[in-house]
């Protein structure tokens, strides 16, 4: 009996033992446990920090407007005969855009020199009269107030001339007000007018003509860059501003900034400028929406990493710096500056130092990490602002 006890609780102890053994095993194996997290690194893609030459770029939404711009109107009454212009087409200073009847002015010039010529008949007499009568006074035939007369009737007589002379010029001009012209080279709009239309005195709009080479693009700068600007323009090369078209950054137009306007908008906090674009293609037109890019300074010798790596945390910009135990630190920086996917550090990260560019979402403090190398930066002579290039950020 005493021997069947024993067996049993011998039986019973090594069940115990195996469970507890079994359980024991069975935890410290369980996926996702804490120890095998720790051990397991996180694959990221890293990149140093180089030194570079940053530009500060300033990217805004420009509109092109005509370097010269004219509606057309009548300087007369009258109605339109010949509309001779295609619509769109350019045209050269001096060319015929409309034509007025100009039956009824040519009729007034027609008058008005019939009464100049009378008028100078009259004046030639007057003028023999004088030299005659003055004569006669030397002889003593006459007296000095029949002589005041005649030359009084001259004088009056030689001021109907000159009035008749202004009337003929001013009936020339009306004739001449009959042809509209081009002002200068440009494109012309849609037609206004056709044959038959009548046409009031500074009025109706005959034509609108633009001139767009050049063109002038205009775009507005906060506030806050303006001692910036000033700088810039005041430099013996002055400032230029680099031109594409919305969604095609491939193609970029350098344009010299000429124009700051002398007073901020106080609607808006934003001060006008402008640049002109030479559009010797004539690939822009008036009106069409531009985006402008403007090099304010350029940053030398700044620590430069991929974009990508800056993160937003509770404090401001970070990002994961790979420390030499394979772990990584956030660290807090100062941004300076973004260009062309890189962004100049002010502080936080020294050259050569080893940053995370991609799986950042897995990092912690103290993470260990598994790093894989992205292409190097571009070297520091290897990044220069240009006038016809623009930033990323």
């Amino acid at each position: 009996m005493k021997r069947r006890t024993a067996v049993s609780l011998a039986v019973l102890a090594a069940a115990v033992a195996l469970a507890v053994y079994w359980f024991q095993h069975s935890r410290d194996g369980k996926p996702g446990s804490g120890a095998e997290r720790s051990v397991a690194p996180v694959p990221v893609i890293v990149a140093k920090a180089a030194v570079a030459d940053i530009p500060v770029m300033l990217e805004v939404v420009g509109r092109a407007e005509a370097y010269e711009s004219v509606s057309l109107k009548s300087r007369l009454d009258g109605q339109v005969t010949a509309v001779p212009y295609g619509e769109g087409q350019k045209v050269r200073q001096g060319e015929v855009l409309v034509r007025l009847d100009a039956g009824d002015f040519e009729a007034r010039l027609q008058q008005t020199e019939a009464n100049l010529a009378r008028d100078v008949a009259l004046l030639a007499k007057a003028r023999a009269d004088v030299t005659r009568y003055e004569a006669l006074r030397r002889r003593g035939f006459v007296s000095e107030e029949k002589v005041n007369e005649v030359r009084t009737i001259e004088a009056a007589a030689t001021a109907t001339v000159r009035a008749d002379q202004a009337s003929l010029e001013l009936a020339r001009r009306q004739v001449s007000y009959t042809t509209i012209r081009a002002p200068f080279d440009g494109v012309v709009g849609a037609r206004l007018v056709f044959p038959g239309s009548a046409v009031k005195l500074n009025d109706t709009i005959l034509a609108v003509v633009n001139r767009v080479r050049p063109l002038y693009i205009s775009f507005a700068i906060p506030e806050q860059h303006l001692p910036r600007l000033r700088a810039a323009l005041a430099e013996g090369s002055g400032m230029r501003a680099s031109i594409s078209l919305p969604g095609d950054a491939t193609q970029r137009l350098a344009a010299p900034v000429t124009f700051l306007d002398n007073a901020v908008d106080t609607a808006t906090g934003t001060v006008q400028m402008k640049a002109v674009l030479e559009n010797r293609d004539e690939a822009l037109t008036p009106g069409q929406y531009l985006n402008v890019s403007l090099t304010l300074a350029t940053l030398t010798g700044s620590v430069v990493v991929p974009s990508e790596a800056v993160q937003q945390g509770p404090e401001g910009k970070l990002l994961y710096v790979v420390r030499d135990d394979n772990t990584v630190e956030p660290r807090t920086i100062e941004v300076n500056a973004g260009y062309r996917g890189l962004t100049a550090i002010g502080k936080g990260v020294a050259a050569g130092e080893t940053v995370v560019t991609d799986g950042q979402l897995r990092l912690a403090p103290g993470t260990r990490v598994q790093a894989n190398l992205a292409r190097p930066l571009a070297p520091s002579t290897g990044i220069a602002p240009s006038p016809a290039s623009g930033p990323d950020n």
